[in-house]
């Protein structure tokens, strides 16, 4: 096939550029609740990648608030 020209078309530079920049055909599929599993892996990364200090303080601050708004109510 390289020989008549088909080796770039439908070798592996091909294969990148996908269906040729043709547009989709049809409404595509949203997930919305997708982006909330997202958040909510980046949230508890970033978590997690907290020092042991910070998340000790974060903690204190947890209870610190349920204390408060228990006095609240």
């Amino acid at each position: 096939m390289v020989e008549y020209g088909g080796g770039i078309s439908n070798g592996p530079a091909g294969q990148v550029g996908g269906g040729a920049g043709a547009p989709p055909v049809g409404p595509e599929h949203v997930d919305f609740f997708s982006s909330i599993g997202h958040t909510v892996n980046d949230v508890t990364h970033m978590i997690l990648a907290q020092p042991p200090e910070i998340l000790a303080i974060g903690i204190v601050l947890f209870f610190v608030g349920l204390i408060v708004l228990r006095r609240a109510f």
